[in-house]
Order: structure tokens, then sequence, then C-alpha cells
């Protein structure tokens, strides 16, 4: 089994994905908030190996009805963009591997991105 710091890489912080994380801005009541995280994994890494990962680094040192659960996890491949590196040679960016996380209704992650 792989190390969960070594699955989850570090939290994608973006405009998009700080939305997302605030969650449906249509539900009234703050438990039936559905909060969706963003984090660059490993680009071998499988989305049971994710889940597990972010439950085990969330819920370390937490009670039993404190900890989070993962509904749902879609993963994007992202390929490197191509960039110049000086007048003459052109590069590109390494690929990365992107995990969109859904928490169940009303928890949220407290720590994300810091």
């Amino acid at each position: 089994m792989k190390n969960a710091h070594n699955v989850i890489v570090a939290p994608h912080i973006t405009e998009k994905s700080v939305a997302l994380s605030y969650g449906d801005s249509n539900v009234k009541d703050e438990k039936d908030l559905v909060r969706k995280y963003t984090f660059i994994v490993a680009k071998s890494a499988n989305k049971i190996e994710i889940k597990r990962a972010i439950e085990e680094i969330y819920n370390a040192g937490k009670k039993k009805g404190e900890a989070i659960s993962v509904e749902n996890v879609h993963t994007v491949r992202v390929l490197g963009k191509k960039r110049r590196r000086g007048q003459r040679s052109t590069g590109y960016e390494p690929d990365r591997k992107k995990a969109i996380v859904t928490l169940a209704k009303g928890q949220i992650l407290e720590d994300y991105g810091v």
C-alpha cells in the first residue's frame, strides 16, 4: 500500500476550486452543503487510493463522530503546456493528475490549503 502523503501531492488552490469548496449557494441549511475539494495527486494513483489517502490524512487524531467521509472522487489527467525557454528553445511543463473529492453533506475540511 502506498503512503497517503505520496498519493496526495498538494491541494490545488484556484478561484474555481475555492468556490467549489464553499458548496452550493442555493442551499439554505449549512448541514445540506455538499463541498468539493481539488488536489494534485500522483499520476499512478487510482480513485480508491485517493479516497483512502484523504480519509487517512484528514481523520488522523479525530474522534469517530468527527471523522470525514469521502462520497465521490473524480480524476482528471492534465497535460503539460508548451513553454518557451529563452528565445530559441521550447519545453513542456510536466503532466499532472488532479482529483476532485466530494465530501458527505455538511462536512468540511478545516485546514484545506494550509
